[in-house]
């Protein structure tokens, strides 16, 4: 067969850093998932396609609850709906035995439609709806107050009810870490957050049960959740000592960070991102040495989504043409966009390819399929010459592609979980025409 022309290039030789093991492994092909290959996938339910393995998340839990309790006697996680709230993925780890973390009314009622208690679903967020602060009062929901606004609403509707509605505060406070993450919850270091704890204690349907933070996203230092701690215990002892009010729970929040690689960091993620155990030492030995009494320890809640769920997901893509731009290098055009894969923003995913490659490599931009000149999935990456066809996978994608997904111009693929047998099964349909125009309404004169 003839071969395609290409015109000659000149090229720089790049190896790349070499790890604690020697050379790079990225050009290893991965043709399967959990034992299923990754052709198949892509036959069987179409090109691009989302991929989900059971195994890992229930392993990612197991690990991360054996972190925490060895250390601590009471703990609870509280999965984190807006992290990934397909159904499926959330009713696997209500079977684990994690409550439910909502920041909405809609992701409110899919963890009761999802079998969750009232009393096992806390409630964050700044924009709760009344009806949902309702239901939730009515349901012995934790509510966690964001601002002052909400704290006066939840007075009026509490009295209103006539029921006694279980509240916490959400507090940010300097960690350490900068920009703080102060718009959300009442400030410590000013002391509106103290302000806050008061109006609740002499509020006749509020019950101050819990203290809530939630310090920032792929937090990379373990040091400003043990200041975190730190606070919050300083707040609870307090509320004991001068209100009387002992409460129940810390609750620390998420932003445990994933493996994945950060654009911009010298090394890769495996490499430098704390572990969930680093994580748990800083938390539990900071509550453990502060000075309650064996039978006041609070309970400590957290709410990790990222960290359970990130490298149990997965992209399936296809080649749609290569090219050389301008300046010589070479391009590659993939079936998928940044519309669907949103992490792409933030972190140079790990990319592989599904089938034994030839040994030459080279350095490539890989660029989605939509007509916007942003479409970047990887700016520089080496990988094997691919072709019109082949299969590459995407890695650690579990977080947030799911929920901060949008149609644009290619509709949204199909979703699939590989259950514990190694079985796959759809559990999101991919978008067709109708499904995008069903929510239209075409005004009479434009018939």
């Amino acid at each position: 067969m003839k071969q395609k022309y290409e015109r000659p290039t000149i090229k720089k030789m790049n190896t790349g850093l070499m790890n604690k093991f020697g050379t790079r492994t990225e050009f290893d092909p991965v043709e399967t998932i959990d034992g299923i290959s990754i052709k198949s996938l892509a036959e069987q339910y179409g090109s691009p396609v989302f991929v989900l393995s059971e195994k890992q998340i229930r392993r990612n839990y197991q690990s991360a609850v054996r972190a925490f309790k060895t250390r601590y006697p009471k703990v609870q996680f509280a999965w984190s709906y807006k992290t990934n709230y397909l159904n499926a993925v959330c009713r696997v780890f209500h079977q684990e035995g994690s409550w439910a973390e909502v920041v909405s009314g809609f992701e409110y009622h899919k963890a009761i439609g999802n079998g969750i208690a009232g009393h096992q679903i806390i409630f964050n967020g700044p924009d709760k709806k009344e009806e949902d602060l309702i239901i939730a009062i009515e349901n012995h929901s934790l509510i966690h107050i964001d601002h002052f606004d909400e704290l006066y609403q939840l007075i009026r509707i509490s009295e209103r009810l006539n029921k006694t509605a279980k509240v916490a505060i959400r507090v940010n406070f300097d960690t350490g870490v900068y920009p703080i993450w102060d718009r959300f919850g009442f400030n410590y270091e000013n002391g509106q957050a103290w302000t806050a704890i008061t109006k609740i204690v002499n509020a006749t349907k509020l019950e101050l049960v819990g203290l809530h933070c939630h310090i920032g996203t792929f937090m990379l230092a373990t040091t400003a959740y043990g200041i975190a701690a730190t606070k919050l215990c300083h707040l609870a002892m307090r509320c004991k000592k001068e209100l009387q009010n002992p409460v129940q729970y810390l609750d620390l929040g998420g932003g445990f960070p994933s493996t994945n690689t950060l654009k911009g960091a010298y090394l890769p993620g495996v490499d430098t991102v704390p572990s969930v155990d680093d994580f748990a030492e800083a938390i539990t030995s900071t509550i453990l040495e502060f000075g309650f009494s064996a039978d006041e320890l609070p309970l400590l809640i957290l709410e990790s989504g990222r960290v359970l769920i990130d490298d149990a997901g997965y992209l399936i893509g296809s080649v749609v043409a290569n090219k050389r731009l301008s300046d010589g290098r070479r391009a590659t055009i993939l079936d998928f966009g940044i519309n669907i894969l949103f992490t792409s923003n933030w972190y140079d995913h790990k990319i592989s390819v599904a089938k034994e490659a030839g040994q030459y490599t080279e350095e490539t931009v890989l660029f989605g399929p939509l007509c916007m000149n942003i479409d970047v999935i990887r700016e520089s990456i080496v990988l094997p010459l691919l072709e019109r066809g082949d299969h590459v996978v995407v890695h650690k994608v579990g977080a947030y592609n799911m929920t901060q997904w949008m149609q644009f111009i290619n509709m949204r693929p199909a979703v699939v979980l590989i259950d514990m047998q190694g079985q796959s099964h759809m559990v999101r349909k991919p978008e067709n025409l109708a499904y995008l125009e069903m929510m239209e309404e075409l005004p009479d004169y434009l018939k």
